[in-house]
């Protein structure tokens, strides 16, 4: 008895060490989420400010002034060779009577579509152009060219001899890898919310539509990507309104 009875506090504080260390390991597992989570939003944030900044490649004006939604999927990567699929995480918003709605995490799956880069990866940017493609989006899940029409959109700041065309999809979607940006076929890829990061985002499960309608409070780390999105939305609808005043203005002898 008194064996067992010295061992039994040397079993307890054993098994109190061992609930610490899971304790700081899940802590650290879920800071590293969430850390992870603040890194794909910069990174979106990243790769809409560099698209943007080279004129003669980037989403037209008229895109970005007409822009429902907007989502980006920083690094997609291969995940099979051959007929294997593609696989990334990013971030969507949508436009709201209050302004560009808290970013809803999403992934990106899908079949070879073209992505014949030496399984490089490849930065996503989808632009829904019109009411019904942010329904499809607010459903949470949707499939790319079934569910959803969608066009490898036109690239230049200024361009509009096909904009109008292909403006008529209800997804416009490009892509970048290597230094190279332009309109890509996603069709046959389903986007779905990414309900894990979702809950680590924001502390609990929201519905994707309560987020994307503007429902749901942006956090601090959502900024770097809403600001981004302001800005050239914003600038593009200048743009636009620049043009026509310059239209209707009288001609000056």
């Amino acid at each position: 008895m008194r064996r067992i009875s010295s061992v039994f506090p040397k079993c307890l504080l054993v098994l109190s060490i061992c609930s610490i260390l899971v304790g700081v390991g899940w802590s650290a597992d879920k800071d590293k989420n969430e850390s992870d989570i603040a890194k794909r939003i910069d990174a979106s944030a990243k790769v809409l400010n560099e698209i943007m900044a080279t004129p003669d490649k980037a989403i037209p004006d008229k895109v970005m002034r007409d822009a429902k939604c907007i989502a980006v999927i920083p690094s997609m990567v291969k995940i099979a060779v051959g007929f294997g699929g593609n696989h990334g995480k990013g971030v969507a918003t949508c436009r709201t009577e209050s302004g560009w709605s808290a970013p809803a995490p999403i992934t990106i799956t899908g079949g070879s579509w073209g992505l014949q880069l030496g399984g490089q990866a490849v930065d996503l940017v989808m632009v829904v152009t019109n009411d019904q493609g942010m329904q499809h989006l607010l459903s949470s899940k949707f499939k790319l060219g079934a569910d959803a029409s969608a066009a490898a959109g036109p690239v230049g700041r200024d361009a509009a001899a096909d904009t109008d065309i292909k403006m008529r999809a209800e997804v416009l979607t490009y892509s970048r890898a290597r230094g190279l940006f332009a309109g890509i076929d996603l069709s046959g890829a389903a986007l779905t919310q990414d309900k894990d990061e979702t809950r680590l985002l924001y502390g609990s499960s929201m519905p994707f539509s309560d987020i994307l309608s503007g429902k749901v409070q942006a956090t601090a780390v959502s900024e770097p990507f809403l600001s981004a999105v302001r800005r050239y939305s914003v600038q593009s609808r200048e743009s636009g309104r620049n043009d026509a005043a310059g239209a209707t203005a009288p001609a000056s002898n």
